[in-house]
């Protein structure tokens, strides 16, 4: 039986049977499309955030600033406490280097993981080819951040409009084999409308009402990205900074399940 993360009482929640393909996520308990950012330093801050949202939320997502400070050990705590990760280090390299990778974050129980859809046909099916040893892992190929607009896509040499650019790298990801993308919102209903609803879309960028932008440059509401066909949603700061994180997260549940 998996033990608890210290001051983290154990989650029992199933996962479900098969995120990968034809799920009808409106009938999936919310608090499986609902993903918390850890965008912390250290492990103890991200347990803080994991305690106070208690069973609130299933799955966190562990990303390059926790990953570096505390290395796979944090993935493996939290997968012992019961908890889902959604580790995202979005792996660019070449295909070797990247499937190695993929294999080692499979061997630590981590549930969804991020590469760049730019990186090669080769690259992502070597990913997901690597991704096998873990069979519930869903390899999500990341489109354009939603950091960037139409002029910084310019300046990288990528023309045609961010949602063109979106479903361009996104028909390379589904066509190799991941089983899911990452987008904003934004372009979500596009990709849908164009690809079809038999993958995971997973949507960053998402700030309840009134929250600040941050850096981001293509935000959206939570029940705008579940209504532009989003799967999944990540949530950062509006929860994790907030005085009560649990009942932001109840919040946004509500949001996404109205």
């Amino acid at each position: 039986m998996a033990t608890s993360l210290p001051g983290i009482p154990h989650a029992d929640a199933k996962r479900p049977d098969d995120e990968r393909c034809s799920v009808d996520f409106r009938n999936v308990d919310p608090r499986q499309r609902l993903i918390v950012a850890l965008d912390v330093s250290t492990a103890a801050a991200a347990r803080k955030i994991v305690a106070a949202v208690g069973d609130s939320a299933l799955t966190y997502k562990v990303g390059m600033q926790l990953y570096t400070a505390e290395g796979p050990q944090v993935v493996r705590d939290l997968v012992a406490s019961g908890r889902r990760v959604f580790l995202d280090l979005k792996y660019h390299d070449i295909p070797n280097t990247v499937g190695a990778a993929v294999n080692e974050a499979a061997k630590l129980g981590v549930s969804m993981l991020t590469v760049h859809a730019g990186g090669s046909a080769k690259m992502l099916r070597a990913s997901v080819e690597a991704a096998k040893v873990q069979a519930e892992l869903i390899v999500l190929a990341v489109t354009v951040l939603t950091s960037m607009d139409g002029n910084d896509l310019e300046t990288i040499g990528m023309h045609g409009t961010v949602a063109e650019s979106v479903v361009r790298l996104a028909k390379i990801a589904l066509t190799n084999g991941c089983q899911g993308i990452v987008t904003s919102a934004r372009e979500a209903s596009r990709v849908r409308a164009e690809l079809g609803n038999e993958f995971a879309l997973v949507t960053p960028g998402v700030r309840p009402a009134g929250s600040t932008a941050g850096d981001q440059k293509r935000v959206v509401t939570p029940a705008e990205a579940i209504a532009a066909g989003a799967s999944h949603i990540v949530v950062g700061r509006p929860i994790t900074e907030a005085a009560d994180p649990a009942t932001q997260a109840r919040a946004i549940l509500a949001q996404i399940s109205g």
